[in-house]
């Protein structure tokens, strides 16, 4: 059995983050460890661009500096997550071996002077990868500072060089066996293209016009699977070393280019790094849907990896987080199933890219409101962490995403520019979110017989099992609602006879799926009691389908905008916000589904994990909230009945009290 998360964890929340004690003198080494102790800093990451630091030249070794801080750190109770440093290779990789750079779309390489230089597919960077890999576990394999390993670090490098292209059709000889089966998947009798040699096949590289969707749908399988090769080499290499122990690696949130799905069964701790915009109205819905996803991967307790304690630096405009914000959204994500909570990075940067990029430490020192706010989270956190940690509270409602429907129908011939699947998944996220309903992610083809409710945002590239899936989970007794452009093609982007797949035309309730009809910016189309936008169809109705909205007017009039078949769902527009938020949570009741607390007030947001409720002011005014019987706040201590006040950005983490909960039990 592998570890997980426990295993590092040991019944505390981790909280530290990235440290970087290269970047600084070694005298301050020891302020440093001081003040992580003041702030309750139990963990820290070494190591994720040491590279250059720990082999100088090639195969030489500098491990001293590297023995002194993990004693450091031992000797004052703080673990390490050691990082293996392989996303940012040295100078003289590059240098000396010209195939370990990758290659843009044009043809132009992309050089050292920045992180993440590196080709997936050259063999000399995965040697360097292995022996430095290999040397770092022989030596800290045994360290008592050691609780985890972190395998490079936000992998996402594309490569579309001559080695790729070398191995890409290695990758396609598996897939397919023969060039027939090739040509047929791709589609090649459109434009003259088909393959008679392997050796014909390249990259797809920049084009005249567009390019094969199919070779460009298989060269990103292709990337999220020679980028996971890397992943899977280094940790079975520290997975020998140290199998007690887990492994993991950073996600960017619904980064295009990695499946997460698949990357999640490969990892023993999923962990994501977030950083939503603290001017982002939505900040908050967006960091939900980041947490539930991430979750859902990890099936339970995860780890923030990364999250600014402050202003980032690559933003058009860099906002500090306004007083309370930090500790709002970091107890946000323990509440939706973290159980570490870091960030990027510990002392912010004097020099380089990223010297305006915030630290648990910020130019304005011990002093400082970063830091000050930073300890005083480190001490809830531990206050809380007995009653939290390894917790899972299974949800009623599934969002459904699948990163090869996202890259199928994000091609360049589509019939709109607007239509972005990450966008899709918001808003429905997003109404779900603001009807005070709590998710889980789930992917089309995994057993959706636990939930009540399915929902559908869009997956325009279906599998037959994952078609068969959904039609068993509405046969079972389920809820299912999906959005427009659902089922269209299948796995090799071929477009279903009719527009749709015939049987979810047939559990829609959907007869004839005339055309589609994109919105432009700005416009939309009237529907019985709502406005729609980006998106409309043409589309007539079985006899036993109900149109529960028509559309008012233009070509569409009198048309179903969103039909109901039975338990099955479909919605031929995306409803505006309050709109799409009324008939999801309307949906949802019908189906046995509530919140947590009724009567919220907006911009309150309610989660509960095992045992305790955490209550979460996103607005920027004092609210009282509603929450019968007695309650104890872990945070404050101080004992609550029927209701709740919270200031701006205000959180309270509520166990009931053991009268309450006797009486809740006697209650006719």
């Amino acid at each position: 059995m592998k570890p997980d998360l426990g295993a590092a964890t040991r019944g505390r929340i981790l909280y530290g983050g990235d440290y970087n004690p290269e970047q600084w003198p070694e005298e301050t080494w020891q302020e440093d460890v001081r003040l992580m102790r003041a702030a309750g800093v139990n963990s820290v990451t070494l190591g994720v661009f040491s590279w250059a630091k720990l082999e100088p030249r090639p195969g030489e070794r500098e491990f001293g500096w590297l023995d002194r801080l993990m004693d450091l750190l031992h000797d004052n109770g703080i673990g390490v997550v050691l990082a293996t440093p392989t996303a940012s290779p040295p100078p003289w990789m590059g240098h000396l071996h010209p195939d370990t750079l990758p290659v843009t779309e044009d043809g132009r390489t992309e050089w050292w002077g920045g992180r993440q230089h590196f080709s997936h597919s050259s063999d000399t960077y995965r040697r360097y990868a292995a022996a430095i890999t290999e040397d770092l576990a022989a030596r800290y394999g045994g360290h008592p500072a050691l609780t985890m390993w972190h395998i490079n670090n936000e992998y996402c490098t594309y490569d579309w060089s001559e080695g790729a292209a070398a191995r890409f059709r290695v990758w396609l000889r598996a897939k397919y066996g023969t060039l027939d089966a090739l040509n047929e998947a791709w589609g090649t009798a459109f434009w003259s293209q088909g393959y008679g040699d392997w050796a014909e096949i390249h990259t797809p590289r920049q084009a005249h016009y567009l390019k094969n969707p199919g070779q460009v749908l298989d060269f990103k399988r292709f990337t999220s699977d020679m980028l996971l090769e890397c992943y899977v080499a280094e940790r079975d290499i520290v997975r020998r070393a140290t199998p007690h122990l887990p492994v993991t690696t950073n996600f960017m949130p619904l980064w295009v280019g990695q499946d997460a799905w698949r990357w999640a069964e490969e990892e023993d701790v999923v962990s994501v790094d977030l950083y939503p915009d603290p001017r982002d109205p939505l900040g908050a819905q967006n960091g939900a849907l980041v947490q539930d996803m991430t979750r859902s991967q990890a099936r339970g307790p995860w780890m923030l990896m990364e999250q600014a304690a402050g202003p980032v630096n690559w933003r058009g405009v860099n906002h500090p987080k306004p007083r309370g914000l930090n500790r709002l959204w970091s107890l946000q994500a323990v509440a939706r199933g973290a159980d570490a909570v870091c960030y990027f990075q510990w002392r912010q940067s004097r020099q380089g890219a990223e010297k305006f990029h915030s630290g648990m430490v910020s130019h304005a020192g011990e002093e400082g409101r970063t830091y000050q706010e930073v300890k005083q989270l480190g001490a809830e956190l531990a206050a809380i962490a007995p009653e939290v940690t390894g917790r899972h509270t299974p949800n009623d409602i599934a969002v459904l995403h699948d990163w090869h429907a996202w890259w199928a129908g994000a091609q360049d011939g589509r019939l709109s520019n607007r239509v972005d699947h990450p966008d899709l998944l918001r808003a429905w996220h997003r109404a779900l979110w603001e009807a005070h309903l709590t998710t889980d992610f789930a992917h089309p083809e995994h057993d959706l017989s636990a939930y009540r409710l399915v929902v559908v945002p869009q997956a325009y590239a279906l599998t037959d099992a994952a078609i068969e899936n959904l039609l068993a989970y509405v046969r079972r007794g389920g809820t299912l609602v999906s959005g427009f452009l659902t089922g269209v093609a299948d796995e090799d982007d071929r477009v279903r006879a009719g527009g749709m797949d015939a049987r979810l035309r047939e559990l829609f309730g959907i007869r004839t799926l005339h055309e589609w009809w994109p919105l432009d910016a700005g416009e939309h189309v009237e529907c019985d009691g709502f406005r729609g936008t980006l998106w409309s169809e043409e589309i007539d109705k079985t006899e036993d389908a109900e149109a529960r909205a028509r559309y008012k007017g233009g070509e569409l009039d009198g048309l179903p905008a969103v039909l109901r078949s039975g338990r099955a769902w479909y919605l031929s527009t995306l409803p505006e916000p309050a709109a799409m938020r009324d008939l999801l949570a309307g949906i949802a009741a019908e189906a046995g589904v509530r919140p947590v607390l009724d009567a919220l007030p907006e911009g309150v947001e309610a989660v509960r994990r095992g045992e305790l409720l955490f209550v979460l002011n996103h607005g920027r005014e004092s609210v009282t909230v509603e929450v019968p019987g007695g309650h104890r706040d872990l945070l404050t201590g101080a004992a609550l009945k029927d209701e709740l006040t919270l200031g701006r950005y205000g959180a309270a983490v509520l166990k009931a009290e053991p009268d309450a909960q006797a009486e809740a039990v006697l209650a006719p």
